[in-house]
């Protein structure tokens, strides 16, 4: 059976009206089975090949070129990725978004990233303060040893404070701002680290082949 738009905002729709909000050092939310459970090995199956990290690491835009998109290209190729995207550009999302995390998209622009994390990554903290105007990290490892490979979470000071849940299916939500400090220790991953990174970024993004719908930014 084909994985619809519908079903995605469904379970997206449940997953955001039972998340877990967190206060501490930041506003952030856990949310659990956030896509239908059908699209999940669908999701992880795409044949995209995991980056050489060249031993080099840090920062995600050191491998700008071996970096993957929900994109035009990738919607058009893949049903669950276009179903993916359509839920996270409809209304009945936004609004849901907007209305629980806070966030202002209007006019902003759906950014879909397919995060493949090799042994030797890691990423310095850093806020997501810019053009990017919420952020949802959306793990999808199903792999036992990965359970310790969360995002980690940092105080206004770059303290490191503990990090976030990681499970299939399982997502950290929050609005950048000057204090969202977060980002990955360097530590053991076995296999491939996959996870699907889900931004809203204003007008000024400049590279907007990332984007799903580059000419179609969410309604004012």
């Amino acid at each position: 059976m084909a994985i619809t738009k519908d079903a995605f905002v469904a379970s997206l729709g449940a997953s955001i009206d039972s998340a877990r909000r967190q206060e501490r050092p930041y506003r952030h939310w856990f949310l659990q089975r956030c896509i239908p459970d059908d699209a999940v090995d669908p999701v992880l199956n795409l044949p995209f090949p995991a980056p050489d990290l060249g031993g080099v690491s840090g920062k995600r835009e050191l491998h700008n070129a071996t970096r993957k998109y929900f994109d035009v290209e990738n919607r058009a190729m893949f049903p669950v990725c276009e179903a993916f995207c359509q839920a996270f550009q409809d209304e009945r999302v936004t609004n849901r978004i907007a209305k629980v995390f806070g966030s202002k998209l209007a006019g902003t622009y759906l950014r879909v990233e397919y995060g493949q994390d090799t042994d030797g990554f890691w990423l310095e903290p850093h806020t997501d303060l810019g053009v990017k105007m919420f952020t949802m990290l959306l793990y999808m490892s199903k792999d036992p040893q990965h359970e310790a490979l969360g995002t980690d979470i940092y105080t206004e000071d770059k303290k490191h404070l503990g990090c976030s849940p990681f499970a299939p299916n399982a997502a950290m939500v929050f609005v950048p701002s000057n204090i969202t400090f977060h980002g990955f220790e360097r530590r053991r991953i076995e296999g491939v680290r996959k996870s699907v990174i889900i931004n809203y970024v204003t007008n000024e993004w400049r590279a907007r082949e990332q984007l799903a719908f580059p000419d179609r930014p969410l309604p004012a």
